[in-house]
């Protein structure tokens, strides 16, 4: 991520916390749907993306774009990330998702673990090759994307969780379903005040070594971290752990990886 992008989201962040929680589900789904809408569109998404564009016009086409669209709340978004300067393109397209993101979880009623929602789906997809092809394959339209998370998660998920997955699966941007999930479960848990470590292991680890684990990475990066749970039998023992982008390999493949590397030297 560039200098301008962490700059951009920074902005970008402190003008959703200053509209104070006026932001509801229906501004978060705005938001997906506009990132949506110009990442189909290569002169859109190259207009906005022009850093030696003025401010104000690209604030005046985004406003031309999708005023009858989107809420009040949006448009003043969309517009604050139009007048941001970004590394790239792709980046502004993060930058409209990271904030849909955030809206959409921060309408998530009292209790509701739309992470923990968010990963069983990853889980569910990644056990089965022929639904996994059918939520990526780029043959298959948006449309139909959309209807079949909506089927699969009926009366099991929460809307906010329908409507970021469904964004999704729409919008991949290159991303396998996996990373897509892990990208905004930690957005969600951010939002949430919290950070979520994905630890992969051959068998499922106790209650207890979980609570360990969550207590010894709260510790070393100084904030509440819940444990999101992959049995990944190839890894054969010990443990590989995700935060963020910091990943902390200790499992056996990876050791044996190592030797056969030393040993190829």
């Amino acid at each position: 991520m560039g200098s301008a992008t962490r700059e951009a989201l920074v902005s970008a962040r402190a003008a959703l916390t200053a509209q104070g929680g006026t932001a509801d589900l229906a501004t978060g789904e705005a938001l997906l749907a506009a990132a949506r809408v110009i990442g189909s569109s290569p002169q859109l998404l190259t207009a906005l993306s022009d850093n030696g564009a003025e401010p104000e016009a690209k604030k005046a086409l985004v406003s031309s774009v999708f005023s009858s669209t989107v809420t009040p709340a949006a448009l003043a978004l969309l517009g604050e990330v139009a007048a941001a300067r970004w590394s790239d393109a792709d980046d502004v397209l993060e930058g409209i998702e990271d904030l849909g993101l955030r809206v959409v979880a921060a309408s998530s009623p009292a209790g509701t673990d739309v992470d923990a929602e968010l990963f069983a789906f990853g889980r569910t997809v990644s056990s089965n090759a022929e639904l996994e092809l059918a939520l990526s394959s780029k043959l298959g339209s948006n449309e139909a994307k959309a209807s079949l998370v909506d089927t699969l998660l009926a009366g099991k998920a929460s809307t906010q969780a329908v409507v970021i997955l469904s964004h999704l699966v729409q919008q991949p941007r290159g991303r396998r379903i996996g990373e897509l999930v892990r990208y905004a479960a930690s957005v969600v848990a951010a939002e949430s005040g919290y950070a979520v470590a994905t630890v992969t292991s051959a068998t499922v680890i106790s209650d207890a070594q979980v609570e360990r684990l969550a207590a010894g990475l709260s510790a070393k990066y100084g904030r509440d971290l819940r444990i999101n749970q992959v049995v990944d039998p190839s890894v054969i023992g010990g443990l590989r752990v995700q935060v963020g982008d910091d990943i902390i390999d200790g499992s056996v493949a990876k050791r044996l990886d190592d030797v056969r590397l030393q040993l190829a030297g």
